[in-house]
């Protein structure tokens, strides 16, 4: 600042305003010229939402559902042996960030629950017989908890499509609490469907991959059998 004074002070008097003038013009058109290219990086540098986010594109004559029930390892496992599920994935829904990760999701931090997504033949199985094998294929009883695995990602939830599906769905759970097969109410949230991610490539048939995982062994594998024994006339 000393340095500009003293060079102002060699400058007569009547082009000191005009000077100052040309600086202060100088000075903002030198942030201008820097701002637009700032501001086009930040916007191109945001993180976009991936594909993966967009919903399933059913074949003809298939529609898609999408629902959380505690390990999506048991869940594909299980929904893949059923007659009329033709694509099945594993992933994440209901949460609030992008492009989630297994371990951001396990942290409970992202709003995202392990979940599946079927691709089915409504003509084979409709979508209220799904909701009603989904409501006795895990405990929905349990808030944020299935068996061991606690957490938020562990909640039992359904993703609807659809008004319909919507319906359905209240129908499903309706039917199942009047059979009283559970003890406790349904607490299974019922939820508008946003997205889902699908989970990275390694989860995908997992327990089909490593059945003797110890975990697929001692907590899936018994599950699975379970499914097959309340579904056996459904099954591939």
């Amino acid at each position: 600042m000393n340095n500009l004074n003293l060079k102002a002070s060699r400058v007569p008097a009547f082009w000191r305003p005009l000077l100052m003038a040309g600086l202060v013009l100088g000075v903002w058109a030198t942030l201008l010229a820097f701002a637009g290219p700032r501001a086009a990086l930040s916007a191109s540098s945001e993180t976009k939402p991936t594909e993966a986010i967009l919903p399933m594109k059913a074949l003809a004559g298939h529609e898609v559902a999408t629902f959380a029930g505690g390990c999506f390892w048991a869940m594909q496992a299980e929904f893949s042996r059923l007659k009329g599920v033709d694509k099945i994935d594993a992933g994440y829904a209901g949460g609030h960030t992008l492009n989630p990760t297994y371990e951001a999701v396990c942290s409970d931090t992202t709003g995202y629950a392990e979940a599946v997504q079927v691709v089915y033949d409504p003509k084979v199985v409709s979508y209220h017989d799904l909701m009603l094998i989904f409501l006795r294929a895990h405990n929905p009883t349990t808030v944020n908890r299935q068996g061991n695995d606690v957490g938020n990602s562990y909640r039992s939830a359904i993703f609807y499509h659809s008004k319909q599906q919507k319906a359905q769905a209240l129908e499903a759970i309706a039917e199942t609490e009047k059979t009283h097969v559970y003890s406790d109410p349904i607490v299974t949230q019922v939820v508008p469907y946003t997205g889902f991610h699908e989970a990275e490539t390694y989860h995908q048939n997992y327990f089909a991959i490593n059945p003797d995982q110890p975990y697929c062994a001692t907590t899936v594998a018994p599950e699975v059998a379970r499914f097959e024994g309340l579904n056996k006339g459904r099954l591939k």
